[in-house]
């Protein structure tokens, strides 16, 4: 499973900058702004240490890594959703992503120019939270105006539901608050995701500060966030792996931006990875915190989910110390688990399943 993340933010913020250097596909980062037109896309694989090592044991002879989709789109400026600027038609390209990253610029450059002339994180973050919110209105009220037209004389008792609903996320977002802050219960969530409103999904603040300040905390800062040197990120991604780690560790910093990028996603998402390897093939799977073992199998292929019996789990570290399978059964760290087990991060199977 792989997952998708839009970027966004105001023009001349560093997000084209940030997107290139983790992706590592250029793409036009000029100093003016709407750049960025049509939307940029990047796969990026997801770097995981516990799939090296478990591909080294193996000696397996392919290597699958979980990965990530980044989507980069115009700049956005307040008024968006008047037809400022571009307008706020590109949102669209983001609207089926999992999740949003807004980037924000906490630097000072006189050579980049501010769309605001000034350098204010927190006032650029509700200028973009308003244009997201505004979106996701037009969006509702459209919905809710033509369901109204079918609703005058019925009965319904679903399309009654669903009025409701959308009444209650337009009375939300005219507060200017997020749609998921609108309660409903487990069952009319399904419904709500079906409108794929920008502010129901998970959104991660990201600072794009000087290299200096890269490990300082920001007082105020919206959460949850994290910073991010975007420069820095950009030349990290010219350099060698092992170049890499010595810049990084002259810098005082144990993880690059993309890792932390990756790791606030997995949580922003509610995500663990579970492996499968062998000779053959060494493969991350990415799945839901909470998902059972023949859903875990059912990311594999389907049939493994109809047909599951069992799964063969063993942590990927035990597997490591121990030297393989034949060491782990022998020391009985390999389980035999049924349809009713949680998967866990980290965890090494193998299904079995009746074809």
């Amino acid at each position: 499973m792989s997952f998708s993340i839009g970027i966004v933010g105001l023009p001349n913020v560093g997000k084209s900058t940030l997107f290139t250097a983790l992706t590592k596909k250029q793409v036009d980062a000029s100093n003016y702004p709407f750049c960025t037109i049509e939307p940029n896309v990047g796969i990026v694989a997801v770097p995981d240490n516990r799939l090296d090592k478990l591909a080294k044991l193996y000696n397996s002879e392919k290597y699958v890594p979980t990965t990530i989709e980044f989507v980069d789109i115009a700049g956005l400026v307040k008024g968006a959703s008047k037809g400022e600027g571009l307008g706020n038609k590109f949102l669209s390209h983001i609207r089926e992503v999992d999740a949003i990253v807004e980037v924000v610029r906490d630097f000072k450059n006189d050579d980049i120019i501010h769309v605001h002339g000034k350098i204010d994180p927190t006032d650029d973050i509700k200028t973009l939270n308003l244009e997201l919110i505004l979106s996701d209105l037009e969006t509702v009220t459209t919905s809710l105006s033509k369901l109204e037209k079918q609703g005058k004389s019925s009965s319904d008792k679903q399309l009654l539901k669903q009025l409701e609903i959308l009444r209650g996320l337009k009375e939300t977002l005219e507060e200017e608050k997020f749609a998921i802050n609108y309660e409903v219960n487990e069952e009319d969530k399904g419904y709500i995701k079906s409108f794929s409103l920008l502010t129901y999904k998970p959104i991660l603040y990201v600072y794009n500060v000087s290299e200096n300040d890269i490990t300082k905390k920001i007082p105020d800062a919206k959460e949850p966030y994290l910073t991010i040197c975007a420069k820095l990120e950009s030349e990290l991604a010219s350099m060698e792996e092992k170049e890499v780690k010595e810049y990084l560790n002259e810098l005082n910093i144990s993880e690059t931006g993309l890792d932390k990028l990756i790791l606030k996603s997995y949580e922003l998402l509610d995500l663990i990875t579970f492996f499968t390897a062998g000779p053959k093939e060494a493969h991350a799977w990415t799945i839901k915190q909470g998902s059972n073992a023949p859903q875990a199998a059912g990311k594999i292929h389907t049939d493994f989910e109809e047909g599951f019996i069992r799964a063969e789990i063993v942590n990927w570290q035990d597997l490591i110390e121990t030297g393989g399978e034949a060491q782990a059964k022998e020391k009985g760290l390999i389980r035999t688990e049924g349809k009713d087990y949680i998967m866990k991060d980290g965890e090494t199977v193998y299904f079995l399943f009746n074809t």
